[in-house]
């Protein structure tokens, strides 16, 4: 068996498509972009936007919604700037906390068929990123901070002939879609999502597979964290609210699915790919931050489109 499926081929068509559509006129505007140093500045925030995506890409597949990821990442943000670089191991145990709390709010999602939406979103006002109140704004009330000097070494790493983001891009896809697409261990999981009585009746259990899967989003939602702090050299309490809204736009853009545990971890890492350049590309031509969020929804509304149109073309043939 090759490492993608034809299915899941047919499934990266859509998301390649649109990358190179918003990749064309950057190049086309700017040919400077596409050399190692303009393609390294292009795709600078793709490494922190794609763990993101791979956390919420996680809960969607065991048919969950996480509203808290960007807070949360916010949060992790404040301790990595804090906790870490002064007192690693209260850092360190924070961190672990932090992780145990999102693999027992998965469980308890299952165990009391609670929406996940409601519960992520009261989780987001604990985790802090809001002017009112949270862990984050209280742990650094103002922007700041020192990043550790091994994160920035990591993110600043150069990797010659192809740019540091792309590779580590490449290696975040193709270790998810390992684990959770080929591995008995992902494939049991994803079947949370995907089909729970399966699950039941040959003897396993739906509350630990979900609370795996929180616990993973969390460990991914770290990384995150750690590599954006280590790109900013600083965080704050509001660092990263909008990853929430982008990584479930990525999934989906990908190839996801909100029901069946359907979902694409090298196409969600393209949809997170093309969300960061169409913002690139937006402030490129002057477009007022509040008018991208805007086109940004504008684009995902035209590619979901595409796929339906394109599903049902495929079933009428």
């Amino acid at each position: 068996m090759g490492v993608l499926s034809r299915h899941e081929i047919q499934t990266l068509l859509l998301p390649m498509a649109t990358l190179a559509v918003v990749l064309a006129p950057i190049f086309w505007i700017n040919p400077n972009t596409m050399s190692y140093f303009g393609l390294g500045l292009l795709l600078n925030l793709a490494v922190p936007m794609i763990l993101a995506s791979m956390a919420q890409l996680c809960i969607i597949a065991v048919n969950d919604l996480d509203l808290s990821i960007g807070a949360f990442i916010s949060l992790v943000s404040c301790i990595a700037v804090t906790w870490l670089p002064e007192r690693p191991v209260l850092g360190v145990a924070a961190l672990v906390a932090c992780v145990l709390l999102y693999a027992a709010i998965g469980a308890l999602v299952e165990l009391f068929d609670l929406p996940s939406i409601v519960v992520t979103l009261g989780l987001s006002f604990v985790w802090g990123g809001f002017v009112w109140g949270g862990w984050a704004l209280i742990l650094l009330p103002m922007p700041g901070g020192a990043t550790p000097q091994w994160i920035q070494d990591v993110m600043n790493l150069a990797i010659p002939v192809i740019p540091t983001p792309i590779v580590y891009a490449v290696l975040i896809a193709l270790c998810a879609h390992w684990f959770l697409m080929r591995s008995s261990t992902g494939v049991r999981l994803r079947g949370a999502g995907g089909n729970p009585k399966a699950i039941v009746r040959s003897g396993g259990s739906v509350v630990r597979a979900k609370a795996l899967m929180y616990g993973l989003a969390g460990v991914l939602g770290i990384l995150s964290a750690l590599t954006l702090v280590g790109i900013t050299t600083s965080a704050d309490a509001n660092i990263a609210q909008r990853y929430t809204l982008i990584s479930i736009a990525a999934v989906i853009l990908g190839g996801g699915s909100f029901i069946g545990g359907k979902v694409s971890p090298i196409g969600a890492t393209l949809g997170a790919i093309t969300l960061g350049i169409a913002a690139s590309f937006l402030s490129f031509l002057n477009i007022a931050p509040k008018w991208q969020i805007g086109l940004q929804g504008a684009i995902l509304i035209i590619v979901l489109s595409m796929r339906i149109l394109l599903s049902a073309r495929g079933e009428r043939q």
